[in-house]
Formats: structure tokens, sequence, C-alpha cells
């Protein structure tokens, strides 16, 4: 098992860096590199170095502020890099480090409080498990800030489109919603009468996960953003959103969560309806439209034939 996870660190390493390397529009090197290329390196060695301290104090606490760091970093990285660093660069730039400096501290603060991240406590005694934990951060960083980048380097004196506008209200919905769901859910944790319970007021009584929602709106929005930078194979990084969205409802995110809350609350009768129905998640094909079902009384027949397919 061990050989295979390193297998498959291995292998998403070697994606990502084949990605930016097709993605590269800069015409730079570094160290014999294409540009965007080096930075995805760059980003998995700062991942890898944290996974040795992690690894020898058997601790997860700065795993997400590592990767917060990392964002700010590479990104400060492409500014610098940038021939043309004018308003388009410098709001998309802004955009990426506003919600870096304030998710990462938010979740190291969060978790030196609770004392764990619960979802590490298996996977922090295993190397070839942590190992492709840190990768899949590193690829996390770079795939969702690619298109970021790419435009942050390339030159586009243009006005300000329409569609940028829309990426940047986009983008400040998204993190809004993130901020406000976060907030939210201290305040709910923070008070001793709901010690045991699951959240189900505010955004929360609307979605069971809306600070995921906001994480995919908001990085719709830098993609949106960044798209009238791109052109040609640079368009690879419009995956960003798809990308965010496939993780955290698929894979890391939802997922585990779910396995906790079921074993905590799986014979709460209230929590039983609500994982099966009762409000919206806001996630994946199926649950946005059956958002917009509840909310705008579309006619959606095809729910049956799409929740038979995922």
């Amino acid at each position: 098992m061990g050989a295979k996870l390193v297998a498959i660190s291995t292998a998403v390493t070697l994606t990502v860096l084949a990605v930016a390397w097709l993605g590269d529009q800069t015409g730079a090197t570094l160290y014999g590199l294409p540009l965007m290329a080096a930075m995805a390196l760059g980003v998995f060695g700062v991942q890898w170095v944290g996974l040795i301290h992690a690894r020898l104090f058997e601790t997860e606490h700065y795993f997400d502020l590592v990767g917060s760091l990392t964002y700010v970093t590479v990104t400060i990285f492409a500014i610098q890099q940038a021939v043309d660093f004018g308003l388009r660069q410098q709001l998309i730039a802004g955009a990426v480090v506003v919600w870096a400096v304030r998710l990462g501290p938010f979740l190291f603060m969060r978790i030196k409080k609770a004392g764990e991240d619960q979802r590490f406590r298996k996977i922090k005694l295993s190397t070839p498990r942590f190992l492709l934990t840190w990768t899949l951060q590193g690829t996390w960083v770079f795939i969702t800030a690619g298109a970021a980048l790419a435009a942050i380097m390339t030159p586009n004196a243009n006005a300000l489109e329409p569609l940028f506008f829309i990426g940047a209200l986009l983008w400040v919905c998204g993190f809004a919603i993130e901020v406000v769901a976060d907030r939210q859910k201290s305040a709910f944790k923070a008070n001793s009468e709901n010690e045991g319970k699951f959240i189900n007021t505010g955004i929360w009584a609307r979605s069971q996960h809306p600070n995921y929602f906001g994480e995919i709106v908001l990085w719709a929005g830098v993609a949106v953003m960044a798209l009238p930078s791109l052109s040609g194979s640079a368009l690879i990084f419009l995956i960003s959103p798809i990308f965010v969205a496939l993780l955290l409802t698929r894979i890391s995110g939802v997922p585990l969560l779910r396995k906790t809350a079921a074993a905590r609350w799986g014979d709460d009768p209230d929590y039983h309806a609500r994982a099966h129905g009762v409000g919206p998640e806001l996630f994946g094909l199926f649950e946005v439209f059956e958002y917009f079902h509840r909310f705008g009384h579309l006619d959606l027949s095809i729910r049956s034939t799409i929740r038979g397919i995922t």
C-alpha cells in the first residue's frame, strides 16, 4: 500500500507539472524549466518541506497555514515576474492574497483550539499517506491559482471588460458566503448549549456546506477575471473551479465530513432527514439543480436521471 501511495503522489506531481508546462504562455524559463512549471515545482517543494516537519512531530497543525502561505508566496513571485502589473493584475492578485490571508490563519487557529484535525488522526501516522496528502495540497494550490498566476504574468493593459466585473462579483459573493459561514459556525460552536449538536441555523439552514459553496464560487470568479488574459494552451488553467468543485464534493471535503457526521449523528432523526434531502447541499450538478428547484420552482424532471448516473 505504501509503494502504491508513493506512486500516486509521483503521478499527481508529474501531471500537475505537465499541465503547468503545457499552459505556460510567459515564454520565460527558470532553471531550464518553463516558468509556470518551475513555479509548480516550487509549490510542491514547499509542501514537502512542510511534510518533513509534520511527519517528524506527527502534527497537522501547520498544514493549512503552510498552504495559505504558499498561495501568498507564489502570487508575490508571479507579481515579481510580471511585465505589466496594472489594475487588472493587481485585482486578481489581491483576490488570491486576501482569500489566503483570511482563511489560512482562521483554519490554523481553529485547529489549535480544537487540539487536532480529526481527518489527520490516522493519516499523520503513515509517511506515504501523509506524503499524498501534502502532495494533494500542492496540487490544490497550483491548480486553483493557476489561472490567476498566468493572468498576473500576462501583459494586458486593455480596459476592464464586463466579463472581468462579472468575475469580480462572483469572487465577492463567494468570499462573503465563506466568511459568513465560517463565522456562524465558530459562534455556534462557542455556545456551550450547542455542544454535541450539528449546526442548522443561519446560512447553514440553507446548505450543509455553505463554506465549500463559497469556495467554489470565489474560485470561479477568479477564473472568469483571468479569462480575458488567457489564450491558447493557457486556457487549460480554467479547470480551476472544476477542480475545486470535484475535490471538495467528491474527494477531500464533503465525503470526509459526511463520514464523521454519520458516525456522530447518524441516529439523530433531524440529522438523518437533513442529510437525505432536507436542506440543499449546493454541490454537484444535481445539488445545484435541487437548490434552484427549491427556491426558483424550476421544472427539473431530469433530476431522477442525474441521480441515477451520479
